[in-house]
């Protein structure tokens, strides 16, 4: 078997990982030049990173914060959101979308998902609506948006907010608007195995000036000047007006940030072409679903997530994981549904028959690698792995 040049390899096998970040000397050289300046953070280099951002995004505001989390959880705050509220989550999402109900105060209330595209389901939504519900929090699973249409037409009728989780969606679009552009708020996350990265890092948008100047003070103890602002006006004073938090970014993050903006098309088109090579090979082979796109949207593959179909084969998808690690290939699964974790159910006494399409594609999705660099060596070894394994 060719193996690529400089590859680890273990056991006479390549060894793939699940992801590594798109970093190139640019995004060095924009790290270095911070670390030689006097503002490593609260300077200009995070005001130029929102505002690319916001442009980048189609949105009047950005507020750059340390991560996707704290951004979900400034978003439930400026919507007066609290106890004895609830607001819409799906089961199949990362643990912070319910945290930042929490934290809070409110309730999560789960539903269920949309079986083609992982997605939180409107009709999941219509059910779950009660007087208590004051928002939804729609995850754009993997790279691809949600309904757009139905759920803001169910935010329309119901009087509900929007808060998009766009953790997994830089650069995705739902007829021809982005990701991040249809509720009152947009979350995004920077994390390293994202699209684009700063590391750890998150930013908000929004089209409200209210909500984003609120946003804005919340995220820095709700101070009304900056340490940059006050030496930029050679003032010492500045007030603190309400409760806030150190959800800041720093200088060196925002730098990083502003050369992946750069190239994030770029970046979004190599994923794009290495799930396309990926879809040929595999949807050929018997028991295994690729992902599938749905209409009026493009998918950016954050996320390569395929389904094994257990009644076809004699594999079960626990076998094909784990067969899989032990050739060298890193694979995970997004996400085990949260209705399943002993602290949720702790708080809720959860019915798992409230959630059929998340428990049943819970049981047969696996997470392949997936990242720029993935090479057509490196995916035809994955392809001839799986065929390997079933097939034996």
């Amino acid at each position: 078997m060719d193996l690529i040049k400089g590859n680890e390899i273990m056991s006479g096998y390549m060894k793939i990982p699940f992801f590594k970040p798109f970093i190139d000397e640019e995004d060095i050289k924009s790290v270095t030049s911070v670390l030689k300046s006097r503002w490593l953070t609260g300077g200009p280099k995070v005001q130029k990173f929102e505002k690319k951002f916001a442009d980048y995004i189609g949105a009047r505001y950005a507020i750059a914060v340390g991560n996707c989390t704290q951004a979900l959880h400034l978003s439930m705050k400026v919507l007066d959101i609290g106890l004895g509220d609830e607001v819409i989550v799906p089961t199949f999402t990362f643990a912070s979308t319910a945290n930042c109900v929490l934290f809070i105060g409110a309730k999560p209330v789960l539903v269920d998902i949309d079986e083609k595209t992982f997605n939180i389901s409107p009709e999941s939504i219509l059910e779950k609506i009660t007087p208590k519900t004051k928002a939804i929090i729609p995850v754009h699973y993997a790279g691809q948006c949600c309904d757009m249409d139905e759920i803001m037409q169910i935010a329309k009728d119901y009087k509900l907010h929007i808060v998009e989780d766009c953790a997994h969606a830089i650069g995705s679009v739902y007829k021809r608007k982005r990701a991040g552009t249809f509720g009152i708020t947009g979350c995004f996350s920077f994390y390293a195995t994202k699209c684009m990265t700063t590391a750890e890092g998150g930013m908000v948008v929004t089209n409200n000036k209210k909500i984003g100047e609120k946003i804005k003070l919340l995220r820095s103890h709700c101070m009304t000047k900056s340490a940059y602002e006050r030496e930029k006006e050679a003032s010492w004073f500045y007030d603190i007006i309400d409760l806030g938090y150190n959800y800041r970014m720093s200088d060196i993050q925002a730098a990083l940030g502003i050369s992946q903006l750069r190239k994030i098309d770029k970046i979004n088109n190599m994923r794009i072409q290495v799930a396309k090579y990926l879809t040929s090979k595999l949807k050929h082979i018997r028991g295994i679903t690729p992902p599938r796109k749905a209409k009026h949207r493009n998918h950016i593959y954050h996320l390569y997530v395929i389904r094994v179909d257990e009644e076809v084969l004699d594999y079960t998808r626990d076998q094909i994981f784990e067969e899989l690690v032990k050739r060298g290939i890193s694979c995970s699964v997004h996400y085990t549904p949260l209705h399943r974790f002993s602290f949720y159910k702790r708080l809720f006494n959860f019915n798992l028959k409230d959630f059929p399409v998340a428990e049943k594609v819970y049981e047969q999705i696996i997470s392949l690698p997936i990242y720029p660099q993935l090479q057509k060596t490196e995916i035809d070894y994955i392809v001839s792995s799986i065929k390997d394994i079933i097939e034996s």
